[in-house]
């Protein structure tokens, strides 16, 4: 068996499965370490602090695999890859705040592409309220970036594992952008001003939703995830982890109003398929998610809702009820060897 044969999320299982296994270090009278609350299987690990929640988690950006030069600025790569950190904190419910970058350089590297780099992380550190505190460069054949994010928050952690059956499942935002983005972007699409500029917005500087995941734990939310590889494919994981599945409505989907120009007909596949979108889905009792719905300041849309059936089954239906196939899939490393979202 080769990593190809169960995927990175097959892989990810497993080790969940060992390290599980294995017995929690046993803290002594003398020794400050924290109870785990959260380990490996959500959007960041967690444990208990006096006051609150710690939270933490990394992330990874390889040049050929998650961007490419020719699509990407330096500053680009660096506020995309602190924005997948910030989303995964803001995918728990909580504040961001400190960064550990690890940088992997080739021989030959300039000195103004790291700082190009830099910018673009600091950009985004000082938009959302974080701050690189340390790292380490490590010479390399492929250029990477790895960001290790601490967070906190005072209110219980939002989670992958709270959804329940008669759930409603809502989405912030309008999605498939990110994906038309990068399709523009590889295939160097003439569209006109507008259109290009909101489609490179939307995938080169997407935006963490720090503020409504904030709100969505202090008003009753309990199960979120941020959407790194797809509506369809994250959905999934956060019903396997509940021990549930999905049914979504396609005309509810909100898809990136720049996507029909674009690509008119294939709004419905972007949507559903699209990485790197970091907005959040999270799914609540009806009740509850009237009222954190009128809470969010630029609301959220219902698409759908949590059902008993195969754990981890997401179907999307059309308004007369029938099964629309959902032919591609989100992001695997081990099962996209080259093109594919994360190819940006």
């Amino acid at each position: 068996m080769v990593l190809e044969d169960i995927g990175e999320f097959g892989l990810i299982r497993r080790l969940q499965t060992m390290a599980g296994a294995a017995r929690l270090p046993q803290p002594s009278a003398d020794e400050l370490r924290l109870p785990l609350r959260i380990g490996i299987g959500d959007d960041t690990a967690a444990w208990d602090a006096p006051g609150f929640t710690e939270l933490f988690t990394t992330d990874t950006m390889v040049d050929g695999v998650h961007f490419t030069q020719a699509t990407s600025s330096w500053q680009d790569v660096g506020w995309k890859a602190m924005v997948a950190n910030l989303s995964d904190i803001a995918a728990m419910g909580g504040s961001p705040f400190y960064a550990l970058v690890t940088l992997g350089l080739p021989e030959g590297s300039s000195i103004a592409s790291v700082e190009h780099l830099y910018e673009g992380l600091l950009d985004a550190c000082a938009q959302y309220g974080s701050a690189i505190v340390g790292g380490d460069i490590v010479r390399s054949p492929v250029f990477f970036i790895t960001i290790a994010l601490t967070g906190a928050t005072r209110t219980q952690p939002l989670l992958r594992s709270a959804a329940r059956p008669r759930d409603h499942i809502a989405v912030t935002g309008a999605l498939g952008g990110s994906a038309g983005g990068l399709r523009m972007l590889l295939e160097k699409l003439r569209l006109d001003p507008a259109t290009a500029s909101a489609l490179r917005q939307a995938h080169l500087r997407p935006s963490p939703r720090l503020a409504e995941g904030r709100l969505l734990a202090a008003n009753g939310v309990r199960c979120a995830m941020d959407i790194s590889d797809g509506l369809v494919d994250d959905l999934g994981k956060l019903c396997l982890a509940s021990g549930v599945a999905a049914r979504l409505r396609a005309d509810d989907v909100p898809r990136h109003p720049a996507l029909r120009a674009a690509f008119p007909g294939q709004e419905l596949s972007l949507a559903l398929n699209s990485g790197e979108e970091y907005e959040l889905v999270f799914a609540a009792p009806p009740d509850v998610m009237s009222s954190v719905c009128r809470v969010l300041p630029a609301g959220a849309t219902v698409v759908g809702e949590v059902v008993s059936a195969t754990p981890g089954q997401v179907t999307v239906e059309d308004r007369q009820g029938r099964h629309i196939p959902v032919t591609d899939g989100g992001w695997d490393h081990f099962r996209h060897s080259t093109g594919g979202q994360r190819r940006s």
